[in-house]
Protein backbone atom coordinates (compact mmCIF):
# COMPACT_ATOMS: atom_id res chain seq x y z
CA UNK A 1 0.00 0.00 0.00
CA UNK A 2 1.17 3.41 -1.07
CA UNK A 3 0.78 6.15 1.92
CA UNK A 4 1.23 10.05 1.47
CA UNK A 5 1.88 12.05 4.52
CA UNK A 6 1.73 15.51 4.36
CA UNK A 7 3.39 17.39 7.65
CA UNK A 8 6.75 16.75 9.05
CA UNK A 9 5.66 17.03 12.32
CA UNK A 10 5.35 14.70 15.05
CA UNK A 11 2.06 13.07 14.45
CA UNK A 12 3.68 13.22 10.70
CA UNK A 13 7.02 11.80 11.71
CA UNK A 14 5.03 9.33 14.08
CA UNK A 15 3.09 7.68 11.38
CA UNK A 16 5.81 7.23 8.85
CA UNK A 17 8.09 5.63 11.46
CA UNK A 18 4.84 3.04 11.78
CA UNK A 19 4.00 2.72 8.67
CA UNK A 20 7.65 1.92 7.34
CA UNK A 21 7.83 -0.59 10.25
CA UNK A 22 5.04 -2.42 8.80
CA UNK A 23 6.65 -2.49 5.89
CA UNK A 24 4.86 0.00 3.50
CA UNK A 25 5.81 2.44 0.86
CA UNK A 26 5.65 5.70 2.42
CA UNK A 27 5.67 9.27 0.82
CA UNK A 28 6.50 12.18 3.47
CA UNK A 29 5.54 15.73 1.98
CA UNK A 30 6.79 19.06 4.16
CA UNK A 31 8.28 22.24 3.12
CA UNK A 32 11.24 22.07 5.88
CA UNK A 33 14.23 20.26 3.92
CA UNK A 34 16.50 19.79 6.83
CA UNK A 35 13.51 18.23 8.30
CA UNK A 36 13.24 16.23 5.55
CA UNK A 37 16.31 14.79 5.02
CA UNK A 38 16.75 14.14 9.18
CA UNK A 39 13.32 11.58 8.92
CA UNK A 40 14.86 10.10 5.82
CA UNK A 41 18.17 9.19 7.14
CA UNK A 42 16.00 7.85 10.29
CA UNK A 43 13.31 5.70 8.10
CA UNK A 44 13.10 3.62 5.32
CA UNK A 45 10.38 6.43 2.99
CA UNK A 46 10.60 8.50 0.30
CA UNK A 47 10.88 12.26 1.14
CA UNK A 48 9.14 15.18 -0.84
CA UNK A 49 10.35 18.75 -0.38
CA UNK A 50 7.25 21.29 -0.92
CA UNK A 51 3.75 22.27 -0.05
CA UNK A 52 1.15 20.02 0.72
CA UNK A 53 -1.40 22.11 -1.26
CA UNK A 54 0.35 22.35 -4.65
CA UNK A 55 -1.01 20.47 -7.48
CA UNK A 56 2.51 19.96 -8.73
CA UNK A 57 4.54 18.24 -5.62
CA UNK A 58 1.29 16.57 -5.07
CA UNK A 59 1.39 15.10 -8.76
CA UNK A 60 5.52 14.91 -8.54
CA UNK A 61 4.85 12.47 -5.37
CA UNK A 62 2.84 10.32 -6.42
CA UNK A 63 -0.81 11.14 -5.69
CA UNK A 64 -1.90 9.24 -8.73
CA UNK A 65 -0.71 5.93 -6.90
CA UNK A 66 -1.42 6.54 -3.85
CA UNK A 67 -3.90 4.42 -1.41
CA UNK A 68 -3.97 6.22 1.89
CA UNK A 69 -3.87 10.34 2.44
CA UNK A 70 -2.94 12.34 5.60
CA UNK A 71 -2.71 15.34 5.94
CA UNK A 72 -1.38 16.49 8.90
CA UNK A 73 0.62 20.04 8.84
CA UNK A 74 0.25 22.47 11.57
CA UNK A 75 -2.25 24.65 9.06
CA UNK A 76 -5.96 23.10 9.00
CA UNK A 77 -5.95 24.96 5.42
CA UNK A 78 -2.61 22.63 3.68
CA UNK A 79 -4.62 19.76 5.26
CA UNK A 80 -8.13 20.47 4.13
CA UNK A 81 -7.02 21.77 0.46
CA UNK A 82 -4.51 19.06 0.00
CA UNK A 83 -7.01 16.46 0.98
CA UNK A 84 -9.67 18.04 -1.45
CA UNK A 85 -7.43 18.27 -4.52
CA UNK A 86 -6.81 14.51 -3.69
CA UNK A 87 -10.27 13.54 -4.45
CA UNK A 88 -9.53 14.11 -8.35
CA UNK A 89 -7.18 10.75 -7.88
CA UNK A 90 -8.44 7.15 -7.24
CA UNK A 91 -6.96 7.73 -3.39
CA UNK A 92 -9.06 5.05 -1.21
CA UNK A 93 -9.02 7.07 2.15
CA UNK A 94 -8.20 10.92 2.84
CA UNK A 95 -7.49 11.68 6.47
CA UNK A 96 -7.08 15.87 7.69
CA UNK A 97 -5.84 16.93 11.10
CA UNK A 98 -7.76 20.10 12.05
CA UNK A 99 -7.92 22.60 15.08
CA UNK A 100 -11.16 24.67 13.96
CA UNK A 101 -13.94 23.35 16.07
CA UNK A 102 -16.55 24.43 12.85
CA UNK A 103 -15.40 21.28 10.99
CA UNK A 104 -16.15 18.64 13.44
CA UNK A 105 -19.63 19.80 14.48
CA UNK A 106 -22.05 17.79 13.26
CA UNK A 107 -23.83 19.21 10.73
CA UNK A 108 -22.34 22.14 9.75
CA UNK A 109 -21.87 22.92 5.79
CA UNK A 110 -18.20 22.20 6.06
CA UNK A 111 -17.75 18.86 7.33
CA UNK A 112 -15.94 15.46 6.88
CA UNK A 113 -19.27 14.80 3.85
CA UNK A 114 -19.45 17.75 2.13
CA UNK A 115 -15.19 18.13 2.14
CA UNK A 116 -15.07 14.45 0.72
CA UNK A 117 -12.56 13.14 3.74
CA UNK A 118 -13.28 10.07 5.56
CA UNK A 119 -11.86 11.28 8.63
CA UNK A 120 -11.24 14.49 10.01
CA UNK A 121 -9.57 14.14 13.44
CA UNK A 122 -8.84 17.52 15.83
CA UNK A 123 -6.03 16.95 18.59
CA UNK A 124 -7.72 18.96 21.14
CA UNK A 125 -10.97 16.53 20.79
CA UNK A 126 -8.59 13.26 20.80
CA UNK A 127 -7.31 14.34 23.96
CA UNK A 128 -11.07 15.41 25.74
CA UNK A 129 -12.03 11.90 24.70
CA UNK A 130 -9.40 10.21 26.64
CA UNK A 131 -9.02 12.33 29.81
CA UNK A 132 -12.79 11.84 29.86
CA UNK A 133 -12.70 8.23 29.77
CA UNK A 134 -9.56 8.23 32.01
CA UNK A 135 -12.02 10.09 34.48
CA UNK A 136 -14.29 7.50 34.36
CA UNK A 137 -11.89 4.88 35.18
CA UNK A 138 -10.43 6.62 37.86
CA UNK A 139 -7.99 4.05 38.92
CA UNK A 140 -6.82 3.28 35.52
CA UNK A 141 -4.14 5.05 33.69
CA UNK A 142 -4.93 3.99 30.11
CA UNK A 143 -8.25 2.90 28.77
CA UNK A 144 -8.89 2.11 24.98
CA UNK A 145 -12.22 0.89 23.33
CA UNK A 146 -12.13 -2.14 20.83
CA UNK A 147 -14.74 -4.06 18.91
CA UNK A 148 -17.11 -1.09 18.68
CA UNK A 149 -16.84 -0.10 22.12
CA UNK A 150 -17.74 -3.95 23.33
CA UNK A 151 -13.80 -4.60 24.72
CA UNK A 152 -11.80 -2.31 26.51
CA UNK A 153 -8.32 -2.63 27.03
CA UNK A 154 -7.31 -0.98 30.66
CA UNK A 155 -3.92 -0.46 32.39
CA UNK A 156 -4.05 -0.25 36.18
CA UNK A 157 -0.68 0.39 38.36
CA UNK A 158 0.53 -2.32 40.58
CA UNK A 159 0.27 -0.79 44.35
CA UNK A 160 2.46 -2.19 47.47
CA UNK A 161 -0.79 -3.38 49.36
CA UNK A 162 -2.22 -4.74 46.08
CA UNK A 163 -3.03 -8.93 47.60
CA UNK A 164 -1.78 -10.57 44.58
CA UNK A 165 1.70 -8.50 44.58
CA UNK A 166 4.14 -12.42 44.21
CA UNK A 167 1.00 -14.56 42.71
CA UNK A 168 1.65 -16.11 38.97
CA UNK A 169 -1.09 -15.87 36.08
CA UNK A 170 -1.56 -19.58 36.63
CA UNK A 171 -2.38 -18.58 40.58
CA UNK A 172 -4.70 -15.73 39.54
CA UNK A 173 -6.32 -18.21 37.09
CA UNK A 174 -7.27 -20.32 39.52
CA UNK A 175 -8.70 -17.51 42.34
CA UNK A 176 -11.03 -15.90 38.81
CA UNK A 177 -12.21 -19.04 37.79
CA UNK A 178 -14.38 -17.32 35.65
CA UNK A 179 -13.06 -15.73 32.58
CA UNK A 180 -13.75 -12.54 32.80
CA UNK A 181 -10.06 -11.04 31.34
CA UNK A 182 -6.68 -11.77 30.06
CA UNK A 183 -3.57 -10.06 31.41
CA UNK A 184 -2.49 -8.99 27.90
CA UNK A 185 0.87 -7.10 29.29
CA UNK A 186 3.18 -6.29 32.31
CA UNK A 187 5.08 -3.02 31.93
CA UNK A 188 8.25 -3.66 34.59
CA UNK A 189 11.07 -1.24 34.44
CA UNK A 190 9.55 0.03 30.89
CA UNK A 191 10.30 -2.83 29.33
CA UNK A 192 6.65 -4.84 27.91
CA UNK A 193 6.81 -8.81 29.02
CA UNK A 194 3.98 -10.61 26.88
CA UNK A 195 3.40 -13.19 29.86
CA UNK A 196 2.50 -16.79 30.44
CA UNK A 197 1.42 -18.70 33.31
CA UNK A 198 4.49 -18.53 35.44
CA UNK A 199 4.78 -14.83 34.98
CA UNK A 200 4.10 -12.94 38.31
CA UNK A 201 2.58 -9.74 39.44
CA UNK A 202 5.25 -7.88 41.35
CA UNK A 203 5.06 -3.85 43.07
CA UNK A 204 5.19 -1.37 40.79
CA UNK A 205 3.82 -3.43 37.64
CA UNK A 206 1.92 -1.82 34.67
CA UNK A 207 -0.38 -4.55 34.17
CA UNK A 208 -2.74 -3.87 30.96
CA UNK A 209 -6.00 -6.39 30.80
CA UNK A 210 -8.24 -7.43 28.14
CA UNK A 211 -11.74 -7.09 29.43
CA UNK A 212 -15.64 -6.71 28.43
CA UNK A 213 -16.84 -3.49 29.03
CA UNK A 214 -20.02 -4.93 30.94
CA UNK A 215 -17.55 -6.89 33.35
CA UNK A 216 -15.52 -3.89 34.04
CA UNK A 217 -16.93 -3.41 37.71
CA UNK A 218 -16.37 -6.74 38.50
CA UNK A 219 -13.00 -7.01 37.29
CA UNK A 220 -11.84 -3.87 39.07
CA UNK A 221 -13.59 -6.11 42.54
CA UNK A 222 -11.73 -9.21 41.54
CA UNK A 223 -8.34 -7.07 41.26
CA UNK A 224 -8.88 -4.76 44.59
CA UNK A 225 -9.51 -1.78 42.43
CA UNK A 226 -12.83 0.55 43.32
CA UNK A 227 -12.82 3.40 40.43
CA UNK A 228 -15.32 6.28 40.81
CA UNK A 229 -16.14 9.12 39.42
CA UNK A 230 -14.26 12.38 41.14
CA UNK A 231 -16.23 14.71 42.93
CA UNK A 232 -14.05 17.98 42.72
CA UNK A 233 -11.92 18.34 39.59
CA UNK A 234 -9.10 20.87 39.38
CA UNK A 235 -8.08 21.75 35.82
CA UNK A 236 -4.95 24.08 35.22
CA UNK A 237 -5.48 25.46 32.01
CA UNK A 238 -8.00 27.18 30.56
CA UNK A 239 -7.31 26.40 26.36
CA UNK A 240 -9.85 24.50 24.40
CA UNK A 241 -8.85 21.21 25.86
CA UNK A 242 -9.41 22.52 29.13
CA UNK A 243 -12.69 24.14 28.80
CA UNK A 244 -13.79 21.24 26.60
CA UNK A 245 -12.97 19.29 29.41
CA UNK A 246 -15.07 21.10 32.04
CA UNK A 247 -18.55 21.08 29.64
CA UNK A 248 -18.04 17.56 30.12
CA UNK A 249 -17.52 17.44 33.69
CA UNK A 250 -19.97 18.98 34.14
CA UNK A 251 -22.92 17.60 32.95
CA UNK A 252 -21.57 14.77 35.29
CA UNK A 253 -22.60 16.80 37.95
CA UNK A 254 -19.00 17.22 39.36
CA UNK A 255 -17.45 20.12 40.71
CA UNK A 256 -14.79 21.70 38.61
CA UNK A 257 -12.61 24.68 39.37
CA UNK A 258 -10.27 26.02 36.59
CA UNK A 259 -7.41 27.92 37.03
CA UNK A 260 -6.74 30.35 34.08
CA UNK A 261 -3.62 33.22 34.20
CA UNK A 262 -5.11 35.02 31.48
CA UNK A 263 -7.84 37.47 32.51
CA UNK A 264 -9.93 37.87 28.64
CA UNK A 265 -9.65 34.08 28.68
CA UNK A 266 -11.07 33.70 32.17
CA UNK A 267 -14.24 36.56 30.85
CA UNK A 268 -14.25 33.99 28.09
CA UNK A 269 -14.97 30.35 30.37
CA UNK A 270 -17.21 32.31 33.37
CA UNK A 271 -19.44 33.11 30.10
CA UNK A 272 -19.75 30.04 28.51
CA UNK A 273 -19.18 27.46 31.43
CA UNK A 274 -22.34 27.11 33.84
CA UNK A 275 -21.34 25.65 37.50
CA UNK A 276 -17.64 25.31 37.16
CA UNK A 277 -15.75 28.49 39.38
CA UNK A 278 -13.32 29.93 36.91
CA UNK A 279 -10.33 30.83 38.91
CA UNK A 280 -7.54 33.95 37.72
CA UNK A 281 -4.48 33.78 38.91
CA UNK A 282 -1.01 31.12 37.56
CA UNK A 283 -1.46 27.29 37.89
CA UNK A 284 1.95 27.64 39.88
CA UNK A 285 1.20 29.65 42.40
CA UNK A 286 0.80 27.37 45.33
CA UNK A 287 -0.80 30.03 47.86
CA UNK A 288 -3.46 30.60 46.16
CA UNK A 289 -4.30 26.75 44.96
CA UNK A 290 -4.07 26.07 48.43
CA UNK A 291 -6.72 28.95 49.30
CA UNK A 292 -9.41 27.40 46.43
CA UNK A 293 -8.43 23.88 48.18
CA UNK A 294 -6.22 22.16 45.93
CA UNK A 295 -5.38 19.36 48.37
CA UNK A 296 -8.61 17.95 48.54
CA UNK A 297 -8.84 17.38 44.42
CA UNK A 298 -9.93 13.91 43.65
CA UNK A 299 -8.59 14.93 39.99
CA UNK A 300 -6.16 17.33 38.67
CA UNK A 301 -5.73 17.76 35.01
CA UNK A 302 -2.89 19.86 33.73
CA UNK A 303 -3.36 21.23 29.89
CA UNK A 304 -2.08 24.80 29.74
CA UNK A 305 0.15 25.51 26.55
CA UNK A 306 3.37 24.80 28.23
CA UNK A 307 4.91 21.72 29.39
CA UNK A 308 6.69 23.09 32.11
CA UNK A 309 4.01 24.25 34.03
CA UNK A 310 2.32 21.33 33.10
CA UNK A 311 4.28 19.18 34.72
CA UNK A 312 4.93 21.55 37.95
CA UNK A 313 1.56 22.52 38.85
CA UNK A 314 1.08 18.36 38.35
CA UNK A 315 3.88 17.67 40.46
CA UNK A 316 2.54 20.72 42.96
CA UNK A 317 -1.02 19.27 43.55
CA UNK A 318 0.35 16.01 44.27
CA UNK A 319 2.62 17.23 46.83
CA UNK A 320 -0.01 18.92 48.47
CA UNK A 321 -2.32 15.89 48.84
CA UNK A 322 -4.29 15.69 46.12
CA UNK A 323 -5.30 12.80 45.05
CA UNK A 324 -4.42 11.96 40.77
CA UNK A 325 -3.71 14.05 38.15
CA UNK A 326 -3.82 13.93 34.27
CA UNK A 327 -0.93 15.89 32.35
CA UNK A 328 -0.40 17.18 29.14
CA UNK A 329 2.95 17.35 27.47
CA UNK A 330 3.60 17.51 23.89
CA UNK A 331 7.28 16.37 24.18
CA UNK A 332 6.98 12.81 23.83
CA UNK A 333 9.93 11.33 24.48
CA UNK A 334 9.62 13.25 27.93
CA UNK A 335 6.75 10.75 28.66
CA UNK A 336 8.33 7.89 30.48
CA UNK A 337 9.99 9.36 32.76
CA UNK A 338 7.16 11.17 34.22
CA UNK A 339 5.82 8.08 35.91
CA UNK A 340 8.73 7.94 38.02
CA UNK A 341 8.18 11.68 39.14
CA UNK A 342 4.79 10.72 40.83
CA UNK A 343 2.34 11.73 37.61
CA UNK A 344 -0.25 9.88 37.06
CA UNK A 345 -0.92 10.18 33.60
CA UNK A 346 0.65 11.63 30.79
CA UNK A 347 -0.61 12.68 27.63
CA UNK A 348 0.57 13.92 24.45
CA UNK A 349 -2.18 15.37 22.19
CA UNK A 350 -0.05 14.60 19.14
CA UNK A 351 0.17 10.99 19.76
CA UNK A 352 -2.95 10.77 21.17
CA UNK A 353 -4.08 12.14 17.84
CA UNK A 354 -1.63 9.42 15.36
CA UNK A 355 -2.99 6.98 17.62
CA UNK A 356 -6.75 7.81 16.22
CA UNK A 357 -5.10 7.74 13.10
CA UNK A 358 -3.88 4.35 13.18
CA UNK A 359 -7.17 3.13 14.23
CA UNK A 360 -9.13 3.98 11.77
CA UNK A 361 -6.83 2.96 8.78
CA UNK A 362 -8.47 -0.14 7.34
CA UNK A 363 -6.08 -2.98 5.71
CA UNK A 364 -7.49 -6.76 4.01
CA UNK A 365 -8.57 -8.79 6.88
CA UNK A 366 -7.27 -6.41 9.51
CA UNK A 367 -10.13 -4.38 10.40
CA UNK A 368 -8.12 -1.87 12.86
CA UNK A 369 -4.56 -1.30 14.26
CA UNK A 370 -3.92 1.02 17.24
CA UNK A 371 -0.44 1.57 19.08
CA UNK A 372 -0.49 1.25 22.91
CA UNK A 373 1.21 4.60 24.52
CA UNK A 374 4.46 4.40 26.41
CA UNK A 375 5.10 0.82 25.17
CA UNK A 376 6.16 -0.95 22.03
CA UNK A 377 2.73 -3.21 21.89
CA UNK A 378 -0.11 -3.13 19.82
CA UNK A 379 -3.47 -4.24 19.45
CA UNK A 380 -4.81 -5.76 16.40
CA UNK A 381 -8.43 -6.61 15.39
CA UNK A 382 -8.53 -9.04 12.67
CA UNK A 383 -11.17 -11.07 10.76
CA UNK A 384 -10.85 -14.56 10.88
CA UNK A 385 -10.34 -15.70 7.17
CA UNK A 386 -12.26 -17.99 5.09
CA UNK A 387 -9.18 -20.67 4.98
CA UNK A 388 -9.13 -23.99 5.95
CA UNK A 389 -5.88 -23.26 8.56
CA UNK A 390 -8.63 -21.14 10.52
CA UNK A 391 -11.97 -23.49 10.11
CA UNK A 392 -13.34 -24.98 13.11
CA UNK A 393 -9.89 -24.79 15.15
CA UNK A 394 -8.99 -24.20 18.66
CA UNK A 395 -7.11 -21.17 19.88
CA UNK A 396 -4.47 -23.28 21.55
CA UNK A 397 -3.69 -24.99 18.11
CA UNK A 398 -3.17 -21.86 15.94
CA UNK A 399 0.01 -21.25 14.79
CA UNK A 400 0.12 -18.23 15.32
CA UNK A 401 3.54 -16.27 15.64
CA UNK A 402 5.33 -16.21 19.14
CA UNK A 403 3.90 -13.80 21.78
CA UNK A 404 0.41 -13.42 20.29
CA UNK A 405 -2.43 -13.08 22.71
CA UNK A 406 -6.11 -13.98 21.69
CA UNK A 407 -7.73 -11.58 24.34
CA UNK A 408 -11.67 -11.43 22.82
CA UNK A 409 -13.74 -13.14 20.36
CA UNK A 410 -16.72 -11.50 18.53
CA UNK A 411 -18.83 -13.81 16.93
CA UNK A 412 -22.73 -12.20 15.94
CA UNK A 413 -21.33 -8.99 17.32
CA UNK A 414 -21.04 -10.65 20.40
CA UNK A 415 -17.58 -10.25 22.23
CA UNK A 416 -16.49 -13.09 25.09
CA UNK A 417 -12.94 -13.91 26.22
CA UNK A 418 -11.85 -16.63 25.19
CA UNK A 419 -10.17 -20.56 26.65
CA UNK A 420 -7.52 -22.45 24.60
CA UNK A 421 -9.86 -24.57 23.72
CA UNK A 422 -12.40 -22.10 21.89
CA UNK A 423 -12.92 -23.01 18.73
CA UNK A 424 -12.73 -19.94 15.93
CA UNK A 425 -14.20 -19.89 12.99
CA UNK A 426 -14.14 -17.96 9.59
CA UNK A 427 -15.90 -14.20 9.83
CA UNK A 428 -15.02 -14.09 13.54
CA UNK A 429 -13.07 -11.17 14.78
CA UNK A 430 -10.34 -11.67 16.60
CA UNK A 431 -9.06 -9.04 19.01
CA UNK A 432 -5.25 -9.43 19.80
CA UNK A 433 -2.25 -8.35 21.67
CA UNK A 434 1.52 -8.31 20.57
CA UNK A 435 4.87 -6.35 20.56
CA UNK A 436 5.26 -4.42 17.85
CA UNK A 437 8.30 -6.45 16.24
CA UNK A 438 5.70 -9.27 14.67
CA UNK A 439 3.42 -6.52 13.34
CA UNK A 440 4.29 -7.55 9.84
CA UNK A 441 3.98 -12.10 10.91
CA UNK A 442 0.82 -11.19 12.69
CA UNK A 443 -0.57 -9.34 9.64
CA UNK A 444 1.29 -11.93 6.91
CA UNK A 445 -0.51 -15.16 9.45
CA UNK A 446 -4.21 -13.37 8.98
CA UNK A 447 -4.20 -13.13 5.58
CA UNK A 448 -3.09 -16.35 3.91
CA UNK A 449 -2.30 -16.71 0.32
CA UNK A 450 -5.04 -18.26 -1.01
Amino acid sequence: MQIMIVGAGLVGHYLCEKFSIEGQEVILIDRDKEKLQRIERELNIMTVHGSGASARTLAEAGIARTDLFIAVTDSDEVNLVSCIMSRQYDVKTRIARVRNEDFLTPGVSLNEEALGIDLIISPDWAMVEVIIKLAHASEAFYTSEFANGQVLLIGYQVHEDNPFIGLNLFELKQQHSTRQYVITAIIRDGKTIIPHGASTIQAGDKIYLMILKKDMGQVEQLFKIASHLPRKVFIIGGSNIGYMVARQLEELNIEVKIVEADAERCDFLSENLGQSIVLNFDGLDAHDLLEEGIEFADLVISVTGSDTTNILSSLLAKHHGAKRCITKITRHDFVPMLGKLGIDVALSPRQVAADMILRYVRRGSIISVATILDTDTEVMEVKVPDHESFNQVPIKDLACPSGVLIGVVVRDQQAFIPSGGTIIKPGDTLVTFFTQDVTKDVEDFFSPNE
